[in-house]
């Protein structure tokens, strides 16, 4: 317990409407006992609303009829007693007006009385005082009331208003109307009701509805969460089973229950599984037979292959023996054929990654290193063609978790698109690194490219320059071939290049497997100090 309100103190109450947002979105259970109960309350509110008015109205009313009639009865038997007195003086007169009201009370069951004299009459000595219960003093008969009882002879009008009483103000009804004191003179007769008891069975009445409206949707709030539960259940496993099966759990299946619109939907989604399943299980077929054909093909052109590289080697040493254009056939036939192998290679590797076969070798590698040794390599031919190879490497001497030879050919690929390219001037190779990756940055000022060739530089066979021949062979497939060497890393390759301003290409590695790289340690556009170089 102790440990609840410990929770309770403690938690962010200023989390609370993005939590709701949350639920809001992501359960349809929630949205619809939401909406259900918000649709409830309006509906409540309308039928409450209304039936109060209504029950007001119909107690008023009745209240009213009641009044009207007591108050006409007691008149009537009021005027009797008047016409019947026989009064020589004004004590008789008072005795009568007070034998009169005293019958009033009693027929009417109202102590609320008021009689005022008729303006407009002459003095008579004999008239009465005007006499007000307490409750009626202050203003409560108003001067419109009055004057309309002493227009209308022998007519009944009220008037509703507030009552001072003990309690505070009460509502109440005041019946007027005109009496005949004979030998004195006409009377307005006031008689005042009490509406406590119709306010108190209202407020008693509104009182249950609000109590009942509240119960109520609190009961449609249960039943709707039960009935979404019900709906919501299947819908759940629906999308779970959807999960696993797009997960690649390709044997996971809805339960069919019943013969309802679920019921319908899982056994439709269970047929598509299996037709699904069934073209799956014949791609992977068809996928081992390519693989199988493509190693047997390899295996199989390999003998023919080293056989005719062996015969073309022992031609090529023996070249200078032959007349200038047998030797120069001997040159591309041996040339061609050491392409046709690395074509062969490049092809293997392809058809791994297609069938997603490609496995990595890890070792911790220093890529400094390894980009030295690339660049050492190749820095003989890159000089022969007016294009030096420069190395800054700030960072990077940490090991990477990572394949080398296969960071070793995307490295090889890149300097080497770049000895192609470079038109003659030199070339940038900057590696840098940080906490989670490591980066290398392999830039010419060559020829450069535009932003829809950059678009295609990682598809296969694809050229730039179709008239453009490759003066350091190659076989189309090394960029798209490196991209593959870097997606099976978790890395990335991207480029940046300029018509007539040469391209940058960025290789980025997570130096740990499983940990991403993040940012790149090195920029991909040059500065705006490199670009005015």
């Amino acid at each position: 317990m102790a440990a609840f309100w410990t929770r309770l103190r403690t938690f962010d109450y200023g989390s609370l409407p993005r939590l709701a947002w949350h639920a809001w979105r992501r359960s349809l259970q929630v949205r619809t006992v939401i909406i259900s109960v918000t649709l409830s309350l309006v509906a409540i509110i309308f039928v409450g609303a209304y039936l109060s008015w209504s029950i007001s109205q119909d107690l008023f009313d009745s209240r009213l009829k009641q009044s009207l009639t007591d108050a006409a009865r007691a008149q009537v038997v009021a005027q009797q007693i008047f016409d019947s007195a026989d009064v020589v003086d004004r004590a008789d007169v008072q005795s009568v007006v007070s034998q009169a009201t005293a019958t009033i009370r009693d027929v009417s069951s109202s102590s609320w009385l008021a009689l005022y004299r008729a303006s407009g009459q002459d003095a008579n000595p004999l008239a009465p005082q005007d006499f007000t219960s307490p409750e009626l003093s202050g203003g409560v008969i108003t001067v419109d009331l009055r004057d309309s009882v002493r227009e209308g002879i022998g007519r009944q009008y009220w008037q509703s208003v507030d009552i001072a009483g003990p309690e505070g103000n009460q509502p109440g009804i005041i019946v007027g109307s005109l009496t005949t004191i004979p030998g004195v003179g006409d009377y307005e007769l006031f008689i005042g009701f009490d509406l406590s008891p119709a306010a108190s069975t209202l407020a008693f009445i509104q009182q249950v509805l609000w109590f009942a409206g509240t119960g109520l949707l609190v009961l449609i709030g249960g039943i709707a969460w039960f009935v979404a539960r019900l709906v919501v259940a299947p819908i759940r496993t629906a999308a779970a089973t959807s999960r696993e099966f797009a997960a690649g759990g390709f044997d996971e299946r809805i339960p069919v229950q019943g013969e309802d619109v679920m019921a319908t939907l899982a056994q439709s989604f269970n047929d598509m599984a299996d037709s699904l399943q069934a073209q799956l299980r014949e791609l992977s077929a068809i996928s081992d037979v390519r693989e199988r054909f493509v190693s047997d093909v390899s295996h199989e052109l390999r003998t023919p292959l080293a056989t005719m590289r062996l015969a073309s080697d022992v031609v090529f040493d023996n070249r200078d023996r032959l007349d200038a254009p047998s030797r120069r056939s001997v040159e591309l036939l041996h040339k061609q054929i050491g392409r046709f192998e690395d074509l062969l290679t490049d092809l293997l590797e392809i058809s791994r990654y297609d069938a997603k076969t490609a496995t990595l070798t890890r070792e911790p590698t220093n890529l400094v290193a390894l980009t030295e040794e690339v660049v050492a390599s190749i820095q003989t031919l890159a000089e022969g063609r007016g294009s030096p190879i420069e190395i800054h490497s700030p960072g990077g001497h940490c090991e990477a978790d990572v394949d080398p030879r296969r960071i070793r050919r995307i490295i090889v690929n890149l300097v080497g698109n770049a000895v192609e390219h470079g038109e003659a001037k030199p070339i940038r190779v900057e590696i840098d690194s940080t906490a989670t990756a490591v980066a290398v940055l392999v830039e010419d000022s060559g020829v450069g490219m535009g932003q829809d060739e950059v678009t295609h530089i990682f598809e296969r066979f694809w050229r730039g320059d179709p008239s453009r021949q490759r003066t350091l062979g190659g076989t189309g497939l090394g960029l798209a071939i490196a991209w593959e060497d870097a997606r099976v890393h978790d890395g990335a390759i991207d480029v940046w290049a300029e018509a007539g301003r040469g391209a940058r290409f960025r290789l980025t590695l997570p130096r740990t497997p499983g940990v991403p790289a993040g940012e790149s340690p090195l920029d991909l556009e040059p500065s705006s100090q490199e670009a005015q170089l």
